[in-house]
Formats: structure tokens, sequence, C-alpha cells
């Protein structure tokens, strides 16, 4: 059985951080995500501690990673004491493993670590994003409604109490 792990960042080393930077998703996945590098991007360019990093080590090799925003970071639709999940993303190479499903299982600790003050996990996704919306749902996050309308129609917003 493979090892896994969810960790912050800052706990790479820098051959895990030059691994991470060559992690890759299917194309028709880049709407909903992004790629790696918008992704630390958004971390590294300007650093706040409102903004965090994780990665999905398998076997100590980078195969995932996501960001967390909170405060002065969160997006219009997410409430004050909420962490929101961004720019999630698993190796095209290892898809279809569920390294989805054991990201999300190791998020509410990796947040709860991060900031314990945050009360829920909050994410928007795309209302045609079945497969995404299906994985939430099965790790338990609620569809609470539209959030807002996006750019091909509205996006849900799904929570998980913390």
């Amino acid at each position: 059985m493979k090892k896994t792990d969810v960790v912050s960042y800052e706990e790479l080393n820098e051959i895990q951080r030059q691994q991470l930077e060559s992690l890759e998703i299917l194309p028709e996945q880049l709407a909903f995500s992004g790629d790696i590098y918008c992704a630390l991007n958004t971390l590294l360019i300007r650093p706040s501690g409102d903004i965090a990093g994780f990665a999905l080590l398998v076997d100590d090799i980078p195969r995932g990673f996501f960001l967390l925003k909170r405060r002065s970071c969160l997006p219009h639709w997410a409430q004050a004491d909420a962490a929101t999940l961004h720019a999630l993303q698993i190796d095209h190479r290892v898809q279809g493993q569920g390294l989805g499903k054991v990201f999300l299982q190791g998020l509410p600790q990796a947040a709860r670590l991060k900031w314990p003050e945050v009360q829920q996990l909050m994410l928007s996704v795309d209302a045609d994003n079945l497969a995404a919306m299906n994985l939430y749902r099965s790790q338990g996050w609620i569809d609470t409604g539209q959030a807002y309308e996006g750019r091909i129609g509205y996006e849900r917003r799904m929570v998980l109490a913390l």
C-alpha cells in the first residue's frame, strides 16, 4: 500500500518543491482548477498569512495540490469563519486511484492545524462539474445552493463543518 500524507507547502523539501512544479492536469480540467503555475503564483508572489498551500504526497512525491484562503483573501460568497478551497488538482498520471478522496480526507486536519479558528470549509464548484460535486458529497460536503454566477452558469457553494 502506498503511503499518503497531506502536508503544507512549507514542509516540502527543495526536491519535493521541484517535483510539485511538474504536476500536470488534463486540459479539460484547467477551466476548473487552473494549473500548478497559477496556484503557486497565487501562493508565492505576494505571500500572505491568509493563503496556504498543501500538497498530497504519495510515497513522499507530490501528486496533488490545493490552496486554502481565509479572512482577507476570502471570496465574496464565503462566510467570515470559513477557509475556502481553491485550485484542487491531482496529477493526471495518478488520477483514478482514489487520491482525490485521500486529499479531501486529509483536508480538515490540515486546515485545523494551520488555522484552528476556522469553523468550516467552503468551496464553489461549477454546476456542470458533476464528477467533482459527487466527490465532494461523498466526503461529507453539503451543497448549500448557488454561490454566484460563474463563467458558464451558476457555481454551487459547498460546505464542510469542522
